[in-house]
């Protein structure tokens, strides 16, 4: 099936012909970027005069790149929203005359749904479920991708979006628009310590985000260095804030990956591009171990063990080996001890031994320096907690 795609929910249009949801045949795209950042932002208006120029003329170049003809287009497709809402109407209105004139469906497409279908293109392996988080200027949110058109929002931002921050402090320190890039090349070299900026939690749900508290200290902090005649250290200030905007991100997104237990993360939109945000989701992913030691009744300690995408189980005393296939991110580790001898600090010896690089278990983990120095054991106050008939450690 080719489908000729529109986008125009802000100041770039494109249009694109896709084979079969997977392949991108051609890709045509315009962007206003240079003409906006003569203003320091997008202009709503003559971005929506520039879409009505440019899209017949890409619409031509799309199929003519692609190989194909008006014939050979077997559906159209659209971002219908969210974005700005001129801008949204030129390539609607586009797309319902191609698809009445052509006598082929017309597939509405929501512009976030479309943010996370794109890794469906840069991973064609990729497949339901999995966490994806859309970073972008306008949105930033947690999504629980359970099918390709099942999906349901775990956490969002209750005020600014990630990008659009970006974007208002590149502003103020007289960078170009739009600010992502330019922000982390000026964060190169940079003390991300060098400025205590504010990490925001809101009440109600642990992977909700808040931006506009860090980003006003940060445009306060430069307004107040102004006018006092103080230099600051901007490289310092930029590393400072992508930070800040990583160490509010990474966390919950690993939250919502160990609730979901789906193994796989996926990150979606223009935020993306961003190096600390990339390389802290990378670094989080590949240690994402945790160990649970609980107590049944009686004889045996079991550690579950989450890391990466393996699942093992084994038994280290009992003989039984190990059993277990890829694709669930569960070890599980059986320990015949006897309750009634066990002691805190002999669990932490054994924990030691079976995690040392070269130990029992580590053979079976993919990175074994990551895995000794990053174990987090599940206690309270160093002893034990009864819980329903067991005892958590």
């Amino acid at each position: 099936m080719n489908i000729l795609a529109f986008e125009s929910s802000c100041d770039e249009t494109a249009v694109a012909v896709v084979r079969d949801g997977r392949q991108v045949l051609s890709d045509a795209i315009l962007s206003q970027a240079d003409m906006h950042a003569l203003y320091g932002g997008v202009v709503p208006e003559i971005a929506s005069r520039k879409h009505v120029e440019a899209i017949a003329g890409l619409t031509d170049q799309a199929l003519a790149e692609a190989g194909v003809g008006r014939s050979d287009i077997d559906a159209v497709a659209v971002t219908y929203g969210p974005g700005l809402i001129g801008a949204l109407l030129v390539g609607v209105n586009f797309a319902k005359s191609a698809a009445c004139a052509l006598g082929k469906p017309l597939i509405p497409v929501h512009h976030l749904r479309g943010h996370i279908a794109a890794n469906y293109i840069a991973f064609p392996e990729l497949e339901p479920p999995f966490l994806a988080l859309c970073i972008s200027g306008g949105n930033t949110m947690l999504v629980d991708v359970r099918d390709y058109t099942d999906m349901s929002i775990l956490g969002s931002t209750r005020d600014d979006a990630a990008g659009e921050c970006f974007d208002k402090i590149a502003r103020v320190l007289g960078l170009p628009y739009p600010g992502g890039k330019p922000m982390e090349l000026l964060a190169e070299g940079g003390d991300d310590h060098r400025y205590p900026l504010p990490r925001a939690k809101v009440a109600g749900n642990d992977l909700d985000m808040s931006f506009s508290g860090l980003k006003t200290a940060a445009v306060n902090l430069v307004h107040n260095a102004q006018q006092k005649g103080e230099k600051l250290d901007l490289p310092g200030l930029a590393a400072s804030f992508s930070a800040a905007v990583s160490e509010m991100l990474v966390p919950r997104v690993m939250a919502a990956a160990r609730s979901r237990d789906y193994g796989k993360v996926a990150v979606a939109g223009g935020v993306a591009a961003n190096s600390r945000i990339r390389a802290d989701l990378t670094a989080a992913c590949q240690r994402m171990v945790t160990v649970e030691l609980r107590v049944h009744q009686g004889c045996c300690l079991v550690i579950n063990v989450a890391h990466n995408r393996q699942h093992f189980q084994i038994a280290l005393f009992s003989g039984e080996g190990v059993q277990g296939t890829l694709g669930e991110v569960v070890i599980k580790t059986v320990l015949m001890l006897r309750l009634i001898k066990m002691k805190i600090p002999r669990i932490r010896l054994i924990l030691r031994m079976c995690f040392q690089p070269g130990g029992i278990l580590m053979h079976h983990l993919r990175n074994p320096r990551h895995a000794a120095l990053l174990i987090r054991i599940n206690h309270q106050a160093h002893g034990f907690q009864k819980r329903e008939g067991h005892h958590l450690l």
